[in-house]
This record gives structure tokens, C-alpha cells and sequence, in this order.
């Protein structure tokens, strides 16, 4: 089950959280309609490479990522977003584009738009493309430890 990693760690950490059910959906703002959460509260995954390695980016579904933003935020001299095919292998019990935004079970570096802070609750892609996780954004920031940057626009 792909979800069990993610659960797994979730559950360690007593963390409270529900999974929700939606009916087949691969964009963010499907999911967000899907499940019928706004798009502010639906935290979407963008993979992208800084300075040629993989980084995870969480920022909420009606946002796009803002390439020049996120490198002055970094620091960075290259940022691009990564194709799926560079990045499937790193995620094998999800499905491509249903990755958790838990960047740290995976060994990559996560940065957070600072946007998300304003969220109670956050749900987010649970590895499948027909369930999320829904709990809250301070026990999020908590586990994963992101960066906290602003890198999205509206």
C-alpha cells in the first residue's frame, strides 16, 4: 500500500490526521475540486532541480511556482523544474505526481511558501491520485522542517 511509509511516520510521531477519499484526479486544483477542499488549503509537491540537484517544493495548489523567487529566496545560480522521468525513481511506492510533501523521508532539501503559515490544516497528495492526508500545518512544519520562503504567485 503506498500510503504505509507516510502513515507509518505520521503515526510514530502521534500525529492526528484523516485520510481522504476523492474520486480519480492528477492535477491540484482536480484534487482540491475532487475533494472539495479550497485550493489555498490543498499543499501541492513540485520537484524541482536547484543547482542541478533535487529539491521539493510545497506550495498551496492555486499557486504556481515563481523560478526567479525561489532563487533569490535560495541563493541558488540554476533553477529548473524537473520532468517526472528525472524524479519517478525517488518515490517508488507512489504514484508519478502524487508525491507527499515530505521531503525529508526522502532525503531531499524542502522549501515551503510562506503562504502555507497561514493555513490551520493543510491535506496533501498521500502517494495515490484518489486519497489525501488532511492535518495540521504547525505539526507539518514541525516534522519536515522546511524552509520557509516566499516563491509563489496567485
Amino acid at each position: 500500500m503506498p500510503i504505509k511509509k507516510l502513515r507509518e511516520f505520521l503515526d510514530e510521531n502521534k500525529i492526528k490526521y484523516i485520510v481522504i477519499s476523492h474520486s480519480l484526479a492528477y492535477t491540484a486544483m482536480e484534487v482540491a475540486a475532487s475533494a472539495h477542499i479550497s485550493g489555498k488549503d490543498l499543499a501541492k509537491t513540485v520537484i524541482v532541480k536547484i543547482d542541478g540537484k533535487m529539491a521539493m517544493t510545497v506550495l498551496p495548489a492555486s499557486c504556481k511556482v515563481v523560478i526567479t523567487l525561489l532563487k533569490e529566496a535560495t541563493g541558488a545560480n540554476e533553477i529548473e523544474l524537473a520532468k517526472e522521468r528525472e524524479f519517478k525513481d525517488i518515490f517508488p511506492e507512489c504514484e508519478i505526481g502524487a508525491m507527499p510533501p515530505f521531503g525529508n523521508l526522502y532525503e531531499m532539501e524542502i522549501f515551503a511558501d510562506e503562504s502555507l503559515k497561514e493555513n490551520e490544516e493543510i491535506a496533501f497528495n498521500a502517494c495515490s491520485h484518489t486519497e489525501l492526508i488532511k492535518m495540521a500545518y504547525r505539526d507539518f512544519e514541525r516534522l519536515v522542517n522546511p524552509k520557509i520562503v516566499k516563491f509563489c504567485s496567485r
